[in-house]
């Protein structure tokens, strides 16, 4: 049966660098259009992305609302593409203080960005609200990157009655540790927002590691995909461990198995 599913990848190739979030950013949606489901994609507009030659324009319409992090309004900018020979439209999130100029996760010199948390809750309630607007109504969200870790959380607590999502069901991607440090200590604090409220947050660590960061997607997802040969094993686990129907990492040839466990949750 036809499904409208939500991709919200943190890496979409040709827009990055192949990696095999950004190979799967670009497969998995792919795959599912061409066997007739509804999608829509998104992804943030890293400063590294070149507008020009991935032709990215803006869009007016869905721009110009203002999120507050932090006590603090960063505005939300949203451009959009369409790669070619596929016709898969991507949706950008963007904003000058958190992907400008910027690089993925980590700087220059190598290291993690200190507002790696923020920016990833940007992206997550950037990607909610945008949907809301587009007045489209999925059927399934799949987050692909820990750049959208926290979208489980809020789809079951602060979105949980917004029509748009009332009954969609949220799987998670499991990739290989993407990130070295910890989220910062106002991770925890910026994540708070409308009904997922601060107590929800008491049994993660205050260090938001990579892997607190997976335990937080999984005890809101309605389904775990391990998404490659190499993950992290104590999170297949802690999924198995709290019954959240898990897939095992199904090689390369993905797409039927993906759309069983669509059905399954």
């Amino acid at each position: 049966m036809a499904k409208k599913i939500l991709f919200i990848n943190q890496e979409i190739t040709p827009y990055v660098a192949d990696s095999d979030l950004a190979l799967m950013g670009k497969a998995l949606p792919q795959a599912m259009q061409e066997t007739g489901h509804e999608i829509r994609t998104f992804m943030p507009k890293w400063g590294t992305i070149n507008e020009r030659r991935g032709m990215l324009h803006e869009v007016i319409r869905l721009s110009g609302m203002n999120l507050i992090i932090d006590d603090t309004d960063h505005p939300l900018i949203i451009k959009v593409a369409t790669i070619n020979q596929t016709r898969v439209q991507v949706y950008f999130i963007d904003n000058d203080d958190y992907f400008a100029k910027r690089q993925m996760t980590v700087d220059e010199q190598g290291k993690d960005y200190a507002d790696n948390g923020e920016r990833a809750i940007f992206f997550a309630r950037g990607v909610l609200e945008t949907v809301k607007k587009l007045r489209w109504v999925p059927d399934i969200i799949h987050v692909q990157g820990w750049m959208g870790a926290v979208v489980p959380l809020y789809i079951k607590t602060a979105y949980h009655e917004e029509p748009s999502f009332a009954n969609t069901k949220v799987v998670t991607s499991l990739f290989p540790k993407s990130f070295k440090s910890d989220l910062g200590p106002n991770f925890k604090q910026c994540v708070v927002f409308k009904d997922a409220k601060a107590e929800l947050l008491k049994k993660y660590d205050d260090k938001f590691t990579f892997e607190e960061l997976g335990k937080l997607a999984i005890d809101y997802s309605d389904g775990v995909i391990a998404a490659h040969k190499n993950v992290n094993k104590e999170l297949l686990k802690y999924a198995v461990g709290n019954n959240i129907p898990t897939l095992n990492y199904p090689g390369e040839d993905f797409a039927q198995t993906y759309e069983e466990f669509y059905e399954k949750i």
